[in-house]
């Protein structure tokens, strides 16, 4: 009976009806995208070089970003060139395989960045509030374990997810009223009470949202704090042109997160939440490279050092 149900499954697909309600507006959104999405490759490939290449910038700053970089390449290509496939073509099918693969990886990736994010914060904190120690506490090894802790504990709560979704029952409803698959949006194909799986996902969004988000505050409010204390003028503008950024990044990332994932699937508005999926998609990764290099005085020197 299941390996019935799996052959059944694998031989189908949906139709990802995406922006389909404005047929004139897909070619429009086919263009932006695909710059977005260039944008992204390029600025995002670029950091991962200029801090492996660079020696300078061999330190735990600049091997979590490359992490995010890294992050976000993989994050983007999940979902974005089937997007661009479906905006330009008439069939706008996904294969169930093709699907499940889509959903596990994207929301795997997902829950890393968050996760990334609060090391990222904690990397900050140890710079600016301990920097006699920073050497010591943020060590080669304890940067390895965390950037690993941070896959594994995607990864894991994606399987959760992911084996939950696989087993709801879709009753022969394959039309996914969003441009790629995700939990909420799968869920809405069911024709069973998914409460439970709802629940889950809210629980499971708190503790990887919410949780990661409120460290993220208690850093920064010690950061503030201790650098309120500093005598130096040009220590300050460094040091808030560095935190600076990385806030930007976790605003970008967060308030559209909560405002997917912290609310039951059927209290979504279904047109705002593809919106709201396409910014963090698409915009976000691609602002991310920009953010992070364009007031930071150490990569301006090391593309100089590298064009000479």
């Amino acid at each position: 009976m299941i390996m019935e149900k799996i052959n059944a499954s694998f031989e189908s697909y949906f139709v990802l009806l995406g922006f389909s309600n404005w047929p004139h507006f897909e070619v429009v959104l086919f263009v932006v995208i695909l710059m977005f999405y260039v944008m992204t490759l390029i600025g995002n490939l670029f950091i991962i070089i200029l801090s492996h290449v660079d020696s300078h910038l061999h330190t735990p700053m600049y091997f979590f970003l490359s992490n995010l970089s890294f992050l976000d390449l993989c994050y983007t290509t999940s979902a974005i060139p089937q997007l661009l496939v479906n905006l330009w073509g008439p069939e706008k099918t996904i294969s169930y395989a093709g699907c499940m693969i889509q959903l596990y990886f994207f929301l795997a990736l997902g829950t890393t960045e968050s996760v990334l994010l609060v090391v990222m914060s904690y990397d900050r904190y140890v710079a600016v509030c301990r920097p006699l120690h920073y050497t010591v506490l943020m060590n080669s090894h304890f940067c390895y374990l965390l950037a690993v802790a941070s896959w594994v504990s995607g990864f894991t709560n994606s399987a959760l997810h992911f084996s939950f979704t696989f087993w709801v029952p879709l009753c022969g409803h394959r039309q996914v009223d969003h441009f790629f698959c995700e939990v909420p949006a799968l869920l809405r194909l069911s024709c069973v009470d998914t409460h439970a799986n709802e629940l889950t996902l809210l629980v499971t969004s708190s503790i990887f949202v919410l949780i990661p988000l409120i460290l993220i505050l208690i850093s920064y409010g010690a950061i503030t704090r201790a650098v309120l204390r500093m005598q130096s003028t040009t220590g300050r503008q460094k040091v808030f042109g560095t935190c600076g950024a990385h806030l930007t990044v976790v605003s970008l990332f967060y308030i559209p997160a909560m405002c997917i994932y912290l609310q039951p699937p059927s209290g979504n508005s279904q047109d705002q939440g593809k919106f709201i999926a396409l910014f963090y998609t698409v915009v976000t990764p691609s602002l991310n490279p920009l953010i992070y290099t364009l007031r930071n005085k150490d990569v301006k020197v090391a593309v100089k050092r590298l064009m000479w």
